[in-house]
């Protein structure tokens, strides 16, 4: 009996596609921070809070006091939350200005959405993204990005830190913990 071309064809290319290497998707950064200052009680960024979320794409631009900038997000994430829209906000002068949308429909606690969208969809592969999040989940979301350990949640009182996430050529991931060093009082390690 004769093979139709189409079926060998497939036949063969399926074995061809076997051997062949699975390339892995990942961002080459991604960039998390925690919502700006928050008054005492309330949803909202306090004046500390607004003024930092102002000053964020000074993160992103060359100075003398930053001679090596982060890179430019090319998209950037905002946890959602019933209680407070503080990531929203912090993220959101600076996607203005960069003419980016905010997503912002995961919450919190959905760390994990978050970290399989981004390791998944070809769309963010070797690109930069910028997540602003609530602190107490921080740890769990770089972890579901690959980060081991888990880091510590560092203290209710930073909100000057910058935890950046890179993969090594293995797909290992890797995490820095940077200052932001945008306001007077910041870390400067």
């Amino acid at each position: 009996t004769r093979i139709p071309a189409a079926f060998a064809v497939l036949f063969v290319g399926c074995f061809l596609s076997a051997d062949e290497p699975k390339k892995s998707i990942r961002p080459k950064t991604i960039l998390v921070i925690r919502h700006a200052e928050k008054p005492e009680s309330g949803p909202d960024l306090n004046e500390a809070g607004k003024k930092r979320a102002e000053a964020l794409i000074g993160l992103f631009k060359k100075s003398d006091t930053r001679p090596d900038p982060f890179p430019l997000p090319d998209f950037v994430f905002a946890a959602a939350s019933e209680k407070s829209d503080r990531s929203f906000q912090t993220v959101t002068p600076l996607a203005k200005s960069l003419n980016l949308e905010v997503r912002h429909e995961i919450k919190n606690n959905d760390f994990a959405v978050l970290a399989d969208e981004l390791l998944s969809k070809p769309k963010y592969d070797g690109k930069t993204v910028l997540i602003a999040w609530h602190h107490g989940k921080m740890p769990e979301l770089v972890h579901a990005l690959g980060v081991d350990p888990q880091p510590k949640k560092f203290d209710d009182g930073v909100f000057d830190r910058v935890w950046v996430v890179t993969f090594d050529a293995k797909g290992q991931a890797k995490l820095a913990d940077l200052p932001q060093a945008l306001m007077p009082g910041d870390a400067k390690k």
